[in-house]
C-alpha cells in the first residue's frame, strides 16, 4: 500500500496471522493425538496454502502440557496433546518485508483450571495494554514488573524472563541489535517510547507467559502493542 504507515503494515501482517491461527481452528488443526510438530507442520502448510509464505523470523513453537511451562528459546522435546490438554503456539511469518509475531493458547476439552489459566493470560495481556497506552513513557522493565504483578495477583507466576519484545521491518534485529534494551526485561530501564538507532519509531510486542508448576502447564499470549 503506497504510503502505509509502519504501524499499519505491522498491524496488517498481524491480522494475517490471526487469519491463519482462525483457520486452523476451522480445520481443527490443535486437536488430541497429534504431536506437536504434527501440528507445526500442518500450520506451516497452511500458511503456505492462504498466504504463499516460507519465511519466518523466528523459530516456530507449539507447546503442550508440560512444554507450555517453557519459555521461546528452551527447546523441550516433542510431545503427544492429550485429550485433556493445554496448548500454546508463537508463530513469526514475514509478510512482504514485515514481521509478525502471534501467540495463542487452545484448551483441548473443558478443564475448569486450564480454561481459567487461558482467559486469565488474555485479560492480563488486555489489562497491560490499556496501562500501556495511558503510560508510553513507562520502561521496559518497570512493565516487565507490572506484568509479574498481574501473574501474582491472578494466582499464578510469570514464566519467563522478558515479556515482550521489538518488531518491524525484518530483520529488525539486525538493525536494532538483540540488547536487552530491545526487550521488555528488568534490566530494560529505558523509555519504551524511546527512538531507534536510526531514530525511528519503535514497536512493541507484548507477551504474557503465565505458568503452574504445580499443576505442570501454562498458556501464552502475545500481539503487538498499540499507542492509542
Amino acid at each position: 500500500m503506497i504510503g502505509q504507515s509502519t504501524i499499519e503494515a505491522l498491524i496488517e501482517a498481524e491480522n494475517k496471522a490471526n487469519l491463519l491461527f482462525d483457520e486452523a481452528v476451522n480445520r481443527n488443526i490443535f486437536r488430541a493425538h497429534q504431536s506437536e510438530k504434527q501440528i507445526n507442520n500442518a500450520l506451516y502448510e497452511l500458511a503456505f496454502e492462504l498466504f504463499e509464505i516460507k519465511k519466518y523470523w523466528h523459530k516456530r513453537i507449539v507447546r503442550a502440557g508440560s512444554n507450555t511451562l517453557h519459555p521461546y528459546k528452551e527447546n523441550p522435546p516433542d510431545l503427544i496433546v492429550q485429550e485433556d490438554d493445554i496448548l500454546f503456539v508463537d508463530f513469526g511469518p514475514v509478510f512482504d518485508k514485515w514481521e509478525a509475531d502471534v501467540g495463542k493458547t487452545f484448551v483441548i476439552g473443558n478443564n475448569p483450571i486450564k480454561l481459567k489459566l487461558k482467559n486469565d493470560v488474555s485479560e492480563a495481556w488486555q489489562q497491560t495494554q490499556q496501562f500501556y497506552k495511558q503510560n508510553l513513557e513507562i520502561s521496559g522493565a518497570e512493565l516487565y514488573q507490572y506484568v509479574c504483578n498481574l501473574a501474582k495477583d491472578l494466582g499464578w507466576e510469570f514464566g519467563n524472563i522478558h515479556c515482550g519484545h521489538l518488531i518491524g521491518e525484518f530483520p529488525h534485529e539486525r538493525i536494532e541489535g538483540e540488547s536487552k534494551i530491545n526487550y521488555l526485561h528488568p534490566d530494560n530501564k529505558l523509555s519504551m517510547n524511546k527512538k531507534g538507532i536510526n531514530g525511528n519509531e519503535l514497536f512493541w510486542i507484548l507477551e504474557i507467559h503465565f505458568i503452574d508448576k504445580d499443576r505442570q502447564f501454562g498458556a501464552f499470549q502475545e500481539s503487538i502493542l498499540l499507542k492509542d
